[in-house]
């Protein structure tokens, strides 16, 4: 193996170009046909042939409810902090809303 390949290991196989995913799996013998492969079959070819498995990630299960909830009492937190004239934390509560607004777009 190349310097440059052995650096690629440390980086993790999902964050890999499709060009560093072929130089990997043209490393090792048990893969055949690299250069017909898209980045989602090398993807899974390569862990297949290293034994990794690929365990789903884990989706938010938050319903739509539940979320405006925490916007509205978040809401209150920043106008509560606004009243004491706390401008740090108001703005970190108004990033906690955006981002909590972007979810309920996610689950809506």
């Amino acid at each position: 193996m190349t310097e440059e390949t052995m650096e690629d290991l440390k980086k993790p196989l999902d964050k890999m170009t499709v060009k560093e995913l072929r130089e990997v799996a043209l490393d090792l013998p048990e893969i055949t046909g690299v250069h017909g492969m898209n980045k989602a079959e090398l993807l899974a070819a390569v862990k297949k042939a290293k034994g990794i498995e690929d365990t789903p990630v884990k989706k938010t299960s938050a319903s739509l409810g539940t979320v405006k909830t925490q916007i509205k009492n978040v809401k209150k937190l920043r106008e509560a902090a606004l009243k004491e004239k706390n401008v740090k934390m108001a703005a970190i509560y108004r990033r906690r809303i955006s981002r909590l607004k972007k979810k309920s777009r996610r689950v809506a």
